[in-house]
C-alpha cells in the first residue's frame, strides 16, 4: 500500500507510566486508487454464528445456502437482499456525497433471475434492473444504478430467483462507485480498558478481512488497562497478520476520551496530508468488518468532509437495532433520543406494528451526534475544531459532534454500518460512571444550549427527588457530587479526569445499596423472607402522589416492610411504599438493597437544594468559565501533557 514508512508494535515506558514513544510509524499519505471503490460487498452469513443469516439475505422460499461470500439457490427458489447488511444506503450516498450512480458487480455460475431493486421513502419496492441467466459458468454480471430518486429516503438490494430445473450461485457480490482522485487513508483506533479477550478477537476479525480493507493504513490500540492485550497467546499471530499495520500503545487511564483522542493525536502528529481519516471502534463490540469498508468509502466521497457514525445492533438480541439516528436534547441533559422517523429498539426480522412494512430505515434522517462506539472523523474536523474534551468518558461523543457541527461538520449516521454492542437498558443507572454522565452533560449543555438555568435546575431537582424516594442515596450523592465539580469550572478537567474516578468511587462506597448481592445471599434477610411485591403501575395523578409520598417519607411512614421488585417496576412512586426494597439489578446479576434512612435523606435533601441554588445563582459565569477554556482543554499540547508525552 502507497504512503508507508514503515510500522511497527509500540511499546516504552516514559516517566514511569505506560506510554507511547514510536520506534517506526505509519506516515498517512493519500492514495492513487486502482479501480473502482468496493462501497459494500454482498455478504451473506455474518461473523459469528449468533448472528442471523437474515440480516444478510432473506429466504423467501426453498433451499438457498448462505455462505460468507456467496449465495447458492436449489430450484424454485427465492431470496432477497432487503436486509439490514443486504441494502445500500442509496438516499444517504446521493445526499452526502458526489455519487450519482452505483454498480453492483458479481460473478454468477447456473441459471435464473438477478434483479436490482430499490424502495422509496414510503418503503415501496419497484425492480431498477434485471437479468436472466441461462447456464453461467462463472459469468461477471455487472447492473449499474442511478442515484437520483432516494432523497428522501430509499435503499437498492439484490434480489435472487430460480424456477423448476434452475440452480443458481452468486459470489464475489460488490457495490462499486467511481473512486475520488486520490483515496484518504484511514486508522482504526480501539480504546481497551481490562477487556483483553475481547480487544484481541476484534483484532482477529480486521486480520481476517484485512485483504478487503483496501482504505485502512493503520490500528491503533490504546490500551489503559492492567489486563493487557499483548499477554494474550494470539497477540504475537495478530500482530504478524495485520502486516505491520498495529500499532500498540499503553499508557495511562484516561478513559474512553483519552484511548479515543490518541488515535487522533498519533494520526495528526504522522500525517502527510489534511485528508485522513480515523475510525472509533470500542473493545468489547461484536464486530462486523465491512463496517470499514461502508465508513471508508462513504467518507472519500462525501461532498464535504463530514463525521460519519455507524450504527448499534444489541449484541444480547443480535437482531436489534438500538436507533437508527440520535440527538441530544443539551439543556434537559437528555442524550440517545431517537431522531423522528427512526428505527428505536426495533426488530430487523420483524415488520412494524402499524403498517406492517419490515422494520427498515426508509426515509432518510439526519443525527445529532453518534456514539464512539463506531465513529469516523476525518482529519479537517480535528484541524478546525480542535481534539476531544478530556471528559474522561460519557457525553465526550456528544460533545464533540455539536462542536464540530458548529464548525460546519455535521454527523452522518450511516444505514447497514452496525457493529453489535451490549445492550443499554441491561446496564444499571446506580453506578459510578452516572457522575460522568451528569457532570458532563451539564458541561456540554453550558458550551453548546442555550443553557436555561431554570429549566436545568427543574431537571436536576426533579432526579434529586426521584432518587431519595427511591432511597437511592448513592446515587443522589453522586448527583450532588457532580454538580459541585462542575461549578468547580474547567480545573476539574485537568487531569482529564482520574482524580474524579477515584473519589466518586470512594463516595459511593459508603451506601449499601450501591452494592451488588447474589439474590440468596442478602446479608441480614433470609433468601425465603424476600417475596416480589409488584407495582400498580404508573399513577394517573402523579404530582399528587409525589406530595403523598414525599409526606410519608418525612413522617417515616411505609405500607410495606420488606419486598424484592424487578427491576422494571423499581419506580419512586412503588419502591418510596418499602422500609427495605430488594431490587432487582438492570443487569440481572443480582440485588440491589434500598434501605429506608431518614437521616440521610434529610441531609442529602438539604445538600441537594443548595448546591442547585448555586447553580441557578453561579451557572452563567461557570458556563463563561468553560467557554474561555475550552480551546486550551482541546488543544494537542494539553492531550500531549495527559499522554506525558
Amino acid at each position: 500500500m502507497a504512503g508507508k514508512t514503515g510500522a511497527a508494535t509500540t511499546r516504552a515506558r516514559a516517566n514511569g507510566t505506560r506510554a507511547a514513544a514510536t520506534k517506526e510509524q505509519t506516515t498517512f499519505t493519500e492514495h492513487t486508487p486502482h479501480g473502482r471503490l468496493t462501497a459494500q460487498r454482498g455478504l451473506y452469513a455474518g461473523p459469528s454464528p449468533v448472528v442471523s443469516k437474515d440480516l444478510y439475505a432473506e429466504v423467501r422460499e426453498g433451499v438457498v445456502t448462505r455462505k460468507r461470500g456467496s449465495l447458492s439457490l436449489e430450484p424454485s427458489a427465492r431470496v432477497s437482499g432487503n436486509t439490514y447488511f443486504g441494502r445500500f444506503p442509496a438516499s444517504y450516498w446521493q445526499r452526502w456525497t458526489t455519487v450519482r450512480e452505483v454498480q453492483v458487480e458479481l460473478v454468477a455460475t447456473g441459471a435464473g433471475l438477478i434483479a436490482v431493486r430499490a424502495s422509496d421513502y414510503e418503503g415501496e419496492p419497484r425492480t431498477v434492473a434485471a437479468q436472466e441467466l441461462q447456464g453461467a459458468s462463472k459469468q461477471a454480471v455487472t447492473f449499474t444504478a442511478k442515484l437520483d430518486k432516494f432523497l428522501d429516503g430509499g435503499a437498492l438490494w439484490l434480489d435472487l430467483e430460480t424456477e423448476a430445473g434452475q440452480q443458481l450461485t452468486v459470489e464475489q457480490v460488490r457495490w462499486t462507485v467511481a473512486p475520488p482522485e486520490q483515496v484518504r487513508p484511514t486508522a482504526v483506533t480501539i480504546c481497551t480498558m481490562n477487556r483483553a479477550d475481547d480487544c484481541l478477537q476484534n483484532l482477529q476479525a480486521l486480520a481476517g478481512d484485512i485483504s478487503s480493507l483496501d482504505t485502512l493504513d493503520a490500528i491503533y490500540v490504546a490500551d489503559q488497562g492492567t489486563d493487557r492485550v499483548d499477554s494474550r497467546d494470539g497477540f504475537a499471530q495478530v500482530e504478524k497478520d495485520l502486516g505491520g499495520k498495529l500499532h500498540y500503545i499503553t499508557q495511562p487511564n484516561l478513559g474512553g476520551a483519552g484511548g479515543f483522542t490518541r488515535g487522533l493525536y498519533e494520526v495528526a502528529g504522522h500525517t502527510e496530508t489534511e485528508h485522513a481519516n480515523v475510525l472509533f471502534m470500542d473493545d468489547d463490540v461484536l464486530l462486523e468488518p465491512d463496517l470499514v469498508v461502508r465508513m471508508t468509502a462513504f467518507s472519500n466521497l462525501a461532498a464535504n468532509p463530514i463525521i460519519v457514525g455507524g450504527q448499534m445492533l444489541n449484541l444480547l438480541h443480535p437482531h436489534q437495532l438500538h436507533v437508527g439516528a440520535e440527538y441530544a436534547r443539551l439543556n434537559t441533559l437528555e442524550p440517545g433520543m431517537p431522531v423522528e422517523h427512526s428505527l428505536s429498539t426495533a426488530n430487523l426480522l420483524g415488520v412494524d406494528e402499524e403498517t406492517g412494512k419490515p422494520n427498515r430505515q426508509e426515509r432518510r434522517v439526519d443525527a445529532g451526534y453518534n456514539g464512539w462506539w463506531s465513529c469516523l472523523i476525518p482529519y479537517e474536523v480535528v484541524r478546525e475544531t480542535g481534539y476531544p474534551m478530556p471528559f474522561f468518558f460519557q457525553w465526550d461523543d456528544a460533545e464533540y459532534s455539536y462542536r464540530a457541527r458548529a464548525h460546519g461538520f455535521p454527523t452522518v449516521t450511516l444505514p447497514g454500518a452496525g457493529v453489535w454492542h451490549a445492550d443499554f437498558h441491561w446496564k444499571d443507572w446506580d453506578e459510578w460512571h452516572r457522575y460522568f454522565n451528569l457532570r458532563n452533560s451539564i458541561i456540554t449543555a453550558a458550551l453548546h444550549s442555550e443553557f436555561n438555568l431554570t429549566v436545568l435546575c427543574r431537571v436536576l431537582m426533579a432526579q434529586l427527588v426521584r432518587y431519595l424516594l427511591g432511597m437511592q442515596y448513592g446515587l443522589t450523592h453522586t448527583l450532588i457530587k457532580a454538580v459541585e465539580d462542575f461549578l468547580e469550572g474547567p480545573e476539574i478537567l485537568r487531569d482529564g479526569g482520574v482524580a474524579a474516578m477515584k473519589e466518586i468511587r470512594e463516595i459511593r462506597a459508603r451506601y449499601p445499596e450501591t452494592k451488588r448481592y447474589d439474590p440468596t445471599e442478602v446479608p441480614g434477610i433470609a433468601s425465603n423472607d424476600i417475596g416480589i411485591i409488584n407495582s400498580p403501575g404508573r399513577p394517573a395523578l402523579q404530582r399528587v402522589v409525589l406530595v403523598k409520598r414525599i409526606i410519608d417519607r418525612l413522617r417515616g411512614r411505609n405500607r410495606f416492610g420488606l419486598g424484592a421488585i424487578p427491576t422494571d417496576e423499581a419506580s419512586w412512586w412503588h419502591v418510596a411504599l418499602f422500609d427495605t426494597a430488594v431490587v432487582t439489578d438492570a443487569s440481572q446479576e443480582g440485588v440491589r438493597v434500598r434501605k429506608y434512612d431518614r437521616d440521610r435523606m434529610l441531609d442529602l435533601g438539604k445538600r441537594g437544594i443548595r448546591v442547585l441554588n448555586r447553580l441557578r445563582k453561579e451557572g452563567r459565569g461557570v458556563q463563561e468559565q468553560y467557554k474561555r477554556a475550552m480551546p486550551e482543554l482541546t488543544s494537542r499540547e494539553n492531550w500531549k501533557r495527559l499522554y506525558e508525552l
